[in-house]
């Protein structure tokens, strides 16, 4: 049987590797006569390590030079984290493919495994996420917050080593590294809204590769995408970034949507909530439309 040769380009810190080759392997089952290659770049947002995102460009920096390999032709697909995917991609490329959702939900790690509640007045909470800090702050506002970055394995080891007391990860990380031990406390949507397409994979294509769409088309999770869409458009609406503390979380209710968001300055001020309680939608344009309405009713509250 001849193979049908994939270049996949990827980050190539652990957890990147980790999911997508998690994926990949899923694809290979499905379609036997794949052979994936992979190509590991490192990025703008991987080099630069010692400044917020929010102060050197946002997530995006995570993309730009994986883009490029899709324009140029050296690679056939991309696979990304969706929660670093912005509003909107370069001219020519579009994601063809979410697959099912790992779990969206934040959880923390303490240095000696205690939850959020019963940690010590002023203790130290390790994170560079403005959503994060915001709504940690509401819960214990006694808090400091330490911007710090550096992968998953980073950000444990320096929980351990007792340069904070706390930090945040996202469980979809957790759970593809392997790392449920580590885990303090899982957080609820109720504390903790988690970012836009937080556990959930964009697959990018170049416009017009008909092969590449077939193939992935397959592998589409319709509600993660559906869900997914719904919180995009939230953030598409409030012109979100991560210079902007925004959270927005779809969930499937029977046959109803329950889309939460959040939205407040950059320097925390002015939190509002939206939610919106309506039937699931029909089809990513409808999952859009709803965001936006109710991104547009955040930005105006």
């Amino acid at each position: 049987m001849s193979k049908r040769r994939v270049v996949v380009a990827t980050r190539k810190s652990e957890l990147a590797l980790a999911q997508c080759r998690q994926f990949l392997a899923l694809l290979v089952a499905k379609h036997p006569d794949v052979e994936i290659e992979e190509m590991h770049v490192i990025t703008t947002g991987d080099k630069i390590l010692d400044q917020p995102l929010a102060s050197i460009g946002g997530k995006g920096l995570f993309l730009k030079e994986i883009e490029e390999k899709l324009i140029d032709g050296s690679a056939q697909i991309a696979v990304h984290s969706m929660k670093d995917v912005p509003p909107s991609l370069h001219e020519g490329l579009y994601i063809g493919c979410i697959p099912k959702r790992e779990d969206p939900r934040d959880v923390i790690i303490t240095t000696d495994g205690r939850p959020l509640s019963e940690m010590p007045l002023g203790s130290s909470l390790g994170t560079s996420s403005l959503r994060r800090g915001v709504q940690l702050l509401l819960h214990r506002p006694d808090l400091r917050v330490v911007p710090i970055r550096g992968n998953v394995g980073t950000r444990i080891r320096k929980c351990r080593e007792g340069l904070v007391d706390i930090t945040v990860l996202a469980r979809a990380g957790i759970n593809r590294l392997g790392l449920q031990k580590e885990v303090s406390e899982t957080l609820s949507p109720e504390l903790c809204l988690p970012a836009v397409g937080q556990g959930a994979l964009a697959i990018e294509l170049r416009s017009g590769d008909e092969e590449m769409h077939a193939l992935f088309a397959s592998m589409q999770h319709e509600e993660t995408a559906l869900g997914v869409t719904c919180e995009r458009g939230v953030m598409t609406a409030v012109g979100g970034d991560c210079k902007t503390p925004v959270a927005a979380f779809a969930q499937k209710k029977g046959n109803d949507l329950r889309l939460r968001a959040l939205l407040a300055e950059t320097d925390g001020t002015r939190l509002r909530r939206e939610e919106l309680l309506c039937p699931w939608p029909e089809n990513s344009k409808e999952a859009h439309q709803i965001g936006l309405s109710l991104g547009n009713k955040l930005k105006l509250g």
